[in-house]
């Protein structure tokens, strides 16, 4: 899962950033309006974390922008301000959640995967598919009862697509969702991980889209005789 993260306070964006990371989650990081407009133009994310009191305009300004140009992916807001007024305001403008500063890191933790659970379409931490169950809180994957082991990304490759069950996700998306603005990333990272995923489930979970992606079918409905 992919939060861009909009602070202009590098000691509360770092602590953010640091301990979002431990878990399934990957951020980038911007410190002003125009920065998070150009990531948001070129990038796809999953969540947006919006602090109020940017340096070149107001934050309210940016979420405004955000919907004004039809982007439906959920915002939090982190802010100092108290005041009620503001955050009417800001659900107003179409924020999905308030926090106010100082806040605890489980706690927006919590609030980060419940609205990504509910932009998703789900409910509950647990994805299951033919067999197999994959625990977000927990971070675990079982595969017809059996515990499944998986490297980090390529657990985070999964959910993605778990999450996503029966789109086509370029293969360009999910190097931007597994690596963000990391340019090192080798361009053959994603077979290996698709191909530990199989050897260790089965080999038909991920179809292969050649030249474009990958997708987890939705399992087909027998009809009622």
């Amino acid at each position: 899962m992919r939060i861009l993260l909009i602070e202009d306070e590098p000691l509360i964006a770092q602590a953010i950033k640091t301990f979002l990371e431990r878990y399934e989650f990957r951020i980038d990081w911007v410190a002003s309006g125009e920065l998070a407009s150009e990531a948001l133009a070129s990038n796809p994310f999953d969540l947006v974390i919006l602090d109020l009191g940017l340096p070149d305009k107001d934050g309210f300004d940016v979420l405004h922008d955000l919907r004004d140009e039809n982007f439906e992916l959920p915002v939090l807001i982190l802010t100092a301000r108290e005041a009620t007024k503001n955050k009417i305001e800001g659900f107003s403008l179409g924020a999905d959640d308030y926090l106010t500063k100082p806040f605890d890191m489980e706690e927006l933790m919590a609030r980060c995967r419940a609205l990504i659970r509910r932009s998703h379409g789900r409910s509950k931490t647990i994805l299951r598919h033919q067999g197999l169950e994959l625990n977000l809180d927990q971070q675990s994957l079982t595969y017809k009862g059996e515990p499944v082991k998986l490297q980090q990304l390529a657990f985070r490759l999964l959910t993605i697509l778990m999450e996503r069950k029966g789109r086509v996700i370029s293969k360009s998306d999910l190097m931007e969702l597994l690596y963000g603005w990391d340019e090192n990333a080798e361009s053959n990272v994603l077979e290996v991980y698709v191909s530990q995923i199989r050897r260790k489930t089965y080999p038909s979970l991920i179809r292969t889209i050649r030249g474009i992606g990958y997708i987890i079918d939705e399992p087909e409905t027998k009809p009622v005789s």
